[in-house]
């Protein structure tokens, strides 16, 4: 049995978890969101809480217990609470900014790049140099984020580039001169 699986999820108030034809359905203040179940794993709600049970023990459905039950805890967090990721930019003159449903980003190339925003997410810029994602899926939060930061990741030699609120990075000492080498 999966150590994480068998944990319960408490249901906060306003929150409803549906299991119906191998479909979880979560709704909440925020949205809805759903997971289809597959292998040998059962959804339950009884008194408040969730309850993933694993109908056998096969390696792969121990490992599927503890995915499915991270998942709906991850759902009934995303729809009651929501997710967020902070990015940084870090380079002389680089900025982002919104223009309507469009982050345009200036990042060192010689043009600026457009990035659509995507539905189900909201991305703010608080400052020329501060970019916030926020959704109800955590999963498409962080894919969003590492979207944006892999357009220019930060280079350990001075530092530039867009990385995570907090993320550190490892500086690296440039070339020496040749001088005093024989």
């Amino acid at each position: 049995m999966s150590r994480i699986g068998k944990l319960t999820i408490a249901i906060p108030a306003g929150v409803t978890v549906e299991f119906k034809d191998s479909v979880v359905t979560v709704k909440g203040a925020k949205g809805t969101l759903t997971q289809k179940i597959t292998g040998a794993i059962d959804v339950k709600t009884e008194n408040g809480h969730v309850h993933v049970v694993a109908l056998d023990e096969t390696q792969q459905t121990n490992a599927l217990h503890g995915l499915y039950r991270a998942l709906i805890a991850n759902m009934v967090k995303g729809v009651s609470e929501g997710y967020s990721k902070g990015l940084e930019i870090k380079g002389v003159g680089w900025r982002a900014a919104m223009q309507g449903n469009k982050l345009v980003l200036n990042v060192g190339f010689s043009h600026p790049v457009e990035v659509v925003q995507p539905e189900g997410i909201k991305i703010e810029c608080p400052s020329q140099t501060e970019i916030t994602v926020s959704g109800i899926d955590k999963v498409l939060v962080g894919q969003v984020a590492a979207d944006l930061r892999a357009i220019r990741i930060p280079e350990p030699y001075h530092g530039y580039g867009i990385r995570y609120k907090g993320e550190h990075v490892e500086h690296k000492e440039g070339k020496t001169s040749g001088k005093g080498k024989k």
